[in-house]
């Protein structure tokens, strides 16, 4: 009883003190969340290649780096940014992959319609990324951080650059899925850096 009466007159107390396990919780829950993706992200980036053929699975091939318009790998400086900045970097190349991973999609429809579980990836990826950038922002609303404005559409512009081929196709949705992966395997990392560590 006097544990609930000590809470009802400091409930600022009470409240400061039970925001840290939830954030924790938050935290903890995301960084396992991005570790499952990274998983199926490999997953993905390998079936893809298998299903476009000569030269993509050859040994040493290297296709030439398109780039995709609204979304880079992560800076190589990325890593010495505070906290909240990576994560806020995280949560808006996440934000942006989902109308990419869509188009890679209807392109393989076209390219490999008897690839249904492909395609079944893709758009899994597709809203695992939505979901993942949203656990994510939720972290940084609860660490206090800025809200982060959306970034620019990239699919419009990303359709109209297939328009030259195939092998363009191919190559762009190759560039979509290693994104995919990187920005998730860099969310795992950043969020790592926060998991809260049990005793030794």
């Amino acid at each position: 009883m006097s544990r609930r009466e000590g809470s009802l007159e400091n409930p600022q107390a009470d409240s400061s003190v039970s925001s840290l396990p939830l954030l924790e919780a938050k935290i903890h829950q995301t960084h396992s969340l991005a570790r499952l993706l990274t998983k199926y992200a490999e997953q993905l980036l390998q079936e893809y290649v298998q299903h476009q053929g000569d030269p993509f699975g050859l040994p040493g091939f290297s296709p030439p780096r398109m780039p995709v318009v609204g979304l880079s790998a992560p800076a190589p400086g990325h890593e010495g940014l505070p906290a909240p900045e990576r994560l806020q970097l995280d949560a808006r190349a996440l934000a942006a992959l989902p109308p990419l991973l869509d188009v890679v999609r209807r392109l393989q429809a076209e390219l490999n319609p008897r690839a249904p579980r492909l395609l079944r990836r893709l758009e899994d990826a597709a809203r695992q990324a939505r979901a993942l950038s949203a656990a994510v922002e939720a972290v940084l609303a609860a660490l206090g951080a800025e809200p982060r404005g959306p970034g620019p559409e990239p699919a419009a512009a990303t359709a109209a650059a297939t328009a030259a081929g195939v092998f363009p196709a191919k190559v762009l949705g190759l560039r979509v899925c290693s994104l995919y992966h990187e920005w998730v395997s860099r969310t795992e990392a950043d969020l790592g850096q926060l998991v809260p560590r049990g005793p030794s």
